[in-house]
């Protein structure tokens, strides 16, 4: 048995996303079917409908998804039907060398659902990243499902499963933003907004937001930014050296992907200070550094995968800080649309109109 329902695909390199027919087959072992309640339009989505991660098409998109679970299959425990749970695309194994240290976060073998959904004519799907939640239902592995509670909105809960989750952990967990630091953030859509949010809530005491773009300058201010620096106006490595007493900031983390804005935020950060890359560069690109400087400044040059998160852990503890009133994640949804709505949303991206758009279903 199989459910048939409704999901956004991208059918080749640049064309129009449609709604279609797909076929969810029951969850195998190790599974789990989840009826998707709301699915953030992420830019990484995008890239997959221009053929920026790879050329599996068609794609099922969709990905920053909260939803409940219907069923289960063979060998799942700790999850089962009615659990409401936020989806993320690296259930840990549990077994490589990383976990076996006591690093999860950065397991090098994390896996999807070995099903696979397919088209009402049986062409198969590749889900975006492992998930594909632009649908009414969806199949992934058991271990992509984190259980956290029901009160959270399901628009505001399911970003973090990638970009809020992303910017946060760029923060508080790959930077190690701690009280009292200045930090300076570069690039200030949802994932750099959400290292601006990660940043207060750590205790940091100057937070430096750049951008190109008055309105989410702006934006960056509602998540905790003390100061603005718009780079088509100002320097940016001398107005984030001026609001930090002549030396550069403790942390400054990269949210653009690109070799210019990561120059900046090199230069930009004090000495022995740290640098992390969390924004996501092209293949092509390269980046050419003096290496005198690289070892004479010190410090910490790191990058930031998916936050450097461990969603069992993480995302529970987010939730309840979202509960309490501590972390505004409401302010990342502009606005909530339908399935239909998708190719509009990601026409409202581009322009920068929106933070994240929300489908909820």
């Amino acid at each position: 048995m199989s459910y048939e329902v409704q999901g956004v695909i991208a059918k080749g390199k640049g064309a129009p996303v449609t709604l279609e027919t797909v076929l969810v087959p029951d969850p195998g072992p190790g599974e789990a079917v989840v009826t998707v309640q709301a699915c953030g339009v992420c830019h990484t989505d995008l890239h997959y409908r221009e053929g920026g991660i790879n050329d599996d098409f068609p794609f099922l998109l969709g990905h920053e998804a909260a939803g409940v679970v219907e069923a289960v299959g063979a060998g799942v425990t700790g999850l089962e039907p009615g659990d409401y749970v936020i989806l993320n695309w690296r259930a840990v194994c549990g077994n490589c060398r990383a976990c076996l240290r006591g690093r999860p976060w950065y397991c090098f073998a994390t896996h999807n659902a070995t099903q696979k959904m397919t088209l009402a004519d049986g062409t198969v799907l590749s889900p975006a990243l492992g998930i594909g939640a632009f649908i009414e239902k969806t199949l992934v592995a058991a271990g992509q499902c984190t259980k956290v509670d029901p009160r959270a909105k399901p628009a505001v809960a399911g970003l973090l499963g990638c970009g809020v989750m992303a910017g946060l952990g760029a923060a508080i967990n790959t930077g190690g933003v701690s009280r009292g630091d200045s930090v300076a953030v570069i690039g200030c859509g949802g994932v750099g907004n959400a290292a601006i949010l990660g940043s207060q809530l750590a205790g940091a005491g100057t937070i430096i937001a750049v951008d190109v773009d008055p309105r989410k300058l702006e934006w960056a201010r509602d998540f905790g930014a003390t100061h603005v620096v718009n780079s088509r106006e100002s320097d940016p490595v001398e107005a984030i050296r001026e609001f930090t007493g002549g030396h550069g900031a403790d942390v400054v983390i990269e949210a653009v992907g690109r070799p210019e804005t990561y120059e900046q935020a090199f230069y930009a950060r004090d000495l022995a200070g740290t640098v992390v890359l969390v924004g996501v560069p092209t293949p092509d690109m390269r980046l050419d550094l003096p290496l005198l400087d690289v070892f004479g400044r010190g410090g910490a040059l790191k990058s930031s995968w998916y936050g450097d998160c461990l969603p069992s852990r993480d995302f529970p503890m987010l939730i309840d800080l979202y509960l309490q009133g501590r972390l505004n994640l409401d302010g990342f949804v502009s606005e909530t649309i339908g399935l239909g709505d998708v190719e509009e949303a990601f026409a409202k991206m581009h322009r920068g109109e929106v933070l994240r758009s929300a489908v909820v279903l």
